[in-house]
């Protein structure tokens, strides 16, 4: 439609186009009017005090039946520009295309194989087309068959051509340089050289992959997780999140089970990785484990997007979500959550404190647990089947502070674990929907932190802050004594892990800060640190 209004400049070009391109087509009855972006039509070609555009011009050819024409747009754009004028809309018999199966796709992609190949110089191997199917109806659901596995396709096929293009750029400075100092010898030798590597990088493949090397690029998930590796990943799930998170094997052993019960091929539906609902007191690692879980399956920490529930306490705050309805400020910009979920479709969803949300905001993570899917202010559908949803929620730990077990040796709830997770759970039944508790896999109670654990913790702790020092050429060695020291210091039962951060900020990192400015600990030194009299004692190695 732009071609038929380029040029034209005075009033009358345009109707005398649209006409002479009418009277051509009904003078023979085999010619068939393609009009791609259909919705061009409406408006094209008038001024601003005249509605004589292109569709009012092709209305009474198209009633007479005289013009055989055939347009395509997508149903958005239908429904916004076509739908809305009748007359037009009445003369056209809809027809909807939908997306062709991954056969079909395969069957597309081995028609166009040829063209490709021929253009960028490279082979196709069947077992490419393959994965560029099933890879692209996987990992980019944004678009659609067969027009993201064509794109896959060609972004493989052009990666391979570059690559060959850099190899034979130093034969062509060789040859040039050869002609300028008039040596034929050594050009024509050259372009022997040059011959044979042009020949063998016309044998050069795009392969399984090479596919899947462009598909990480495009969808941002490492090429591992597109192999059987995935698989290995996954089995040795408990092992790796260990490392991570301390003191919590139950609560490690229900979420690694319930994302290989989905991730085994056996889930049905698109729902997501897993979704999972985490309770028990403050600072004992609920957290920790999403960032954990970010970085093990998706290979990057940042992975993890977080939401502040107490953000959301209002009733209107539940529509940030997934956007403003029309009318209201912010409509244009889409919702906090699907827009987050569309750029990264594959991602940790951490809604942090729960319970302080408004009963609304429940209602739109129902279709995303059950469904996998949710609607946003302007019409667009998000996927959530690659995501891993996690819940975090104090429920009850206020009251298990107060409360107490009955008889001699009275104690705290928060040390009774089984009574700890009754109690929560009878919260969590109370204060939630059954079909809002019931979609999710697993409601996980952790458990307080031991003496032992804290251990632990203080170890895991400090090893960030002894390799950042290694790698400024410093050595910081923190004796058995000491660490156990902080432990006890940092431990408090009821606040978690929380208190020994503060903890080993105070008694280790101010005083190794000194040390540090005052020039008593350069690169090359050996820092000990040990415990005399219950406090560290700093003491630089000899």
């Amino acid at each position: 439609m732009m071609s038929v209004l380029a040029g034209t400049r005075f009033r009358g070009d345009f109707e005398e186009r649209m006409n002479n391109i009418i009277a051509e087509i009904e003078a023979d009855a085999h010619i068939i009017l393609f009009v791609d972006e259909l919705h061009t039509i409406m408006g094209s070609g008038s001024g601003m005090d005249s509605t004589l555009d292109a569709a009012n011009i092709l209305k009474p050819a198209l009633a007479r039946g005289t013009l055989h024409m055939v347009g395509a747009t997508t149903q958005d754009e239908y429904q916004k520009h076509i739908e809305k004028d009748a007359a037009l809309s009445r003369r056209f018999a809809k027809v909807l295309i939908e997306e062709p199966t991954t056969t079909e796709a395969l069957a597309i992609l081995q028609g166009l194989k040829e063209g490709y190949e021929r253009f960028h110089h490279v082979q196709i191997t069947d077992g490419a087309l393959e994965a560029a199917v099933s890879g692209a109806k996987r990992y980019l659901t944004s678009k659609n068959l067969p027009d993201s596995a064509i794109d896959l396709i060609d972004e493989a096929a052009s990666k391979v051509q570059n690559q060959q293009t850099v190899a034979g750029h130093g034969f062509l400075t060789d040859l040039d340089q050869a002609i300028l100092d008039q040596n034929v010898r050594k050009a024509n030798q050259t372009l022997k050289q040059l011959a044979a590597t042009e020949e063998a990088e016309n044998r050069h493949q795009v392969t399984e992959q090479v596919v899947l090397e462009t598909l990480s690029q495009l969808s941002g998930i490492p090429v591992a997780k597109m192999t059987k590796s995935e698989a290995k990943k996954y089995l040795r799930l408990e092992e790796d999140l260990h490392k991570r998170v301390i003191g919590q094997d139950a609560a490690i052993s229900a979420v690694s089970r319930a994302i290989r019960r989905n991730q085994s091929g056996i889930r049905t539906g698109k729902r997501p990785i897993g979704s999972f609902m985490f309770l028990g007191p403050t600072g004992v690692g609920k957290t920790e484990l999403a960032k954990a879980l970010a970085e093990l399956l998706f290979d990057d920490e940042s992975a993890l997007i977080r939401f502040d529930m107490s953000e959301y306490m209002e009733k209107f705050a539940a529509s940030r979500l997934n956007g403003a309805p029309p009318g209201y400020v912010g409509y244009d910009e889409g919702g906090e959550l699907t827009e987050k979920v569309r750029n990264r479709p594959y991602s940790v969803l951490l809604f942090d404190e729960i319970e302080k949300a408004h009963p609304d905001t429940f209602n739109l993570l129902l279709q995303v647990l059950d469904d996998g899917v949710l609607t946003d202010s302007r019409g667009r559908q998000v996927d959530f089947s690659n995501t891993i949803i996690i819940m975090t929620s104090n429920l009850g730990a206020t009251a298990l502070r107060d409360d107490k077990t009955v008889g001699f040796g009275a104690q705290a709830l928060v040390h009774d674990h089984e009574a700890m997770q009754k109690r929560i759970l009878e919260e969590l039944k109370r204060h939630y929907r059954p079909e809002f508790i019931n979609r999710i896999d697993e409601k996980v109670v952790f458990h307080s932190l031991t003496d032992t654990d804290m251990k632990a913790v203080v170890k895991l702790m400090v090893k960030p802050l002894i390799a950042h020092l290694a790698e400024q050429g410093k050595t910081l060695k923190i004796s058995a004594q000491a660490l156990d020291h902080l432990a006890k210091e940092g431990y408090d039962p009821e606040m978690g892990a929380r208190p020994l951060r503060r903890t080993l900020q105070t008694a280790l990192e101010d005083p190794l800060a000194e040390w540090i400015l005052s020039d008593d600990f350069k690169a090359g030194d050996t820092l000990k640190v040990g415990l005399k009299k219950k406090r560290l004692h700093f003491e630089k190695a000899q």
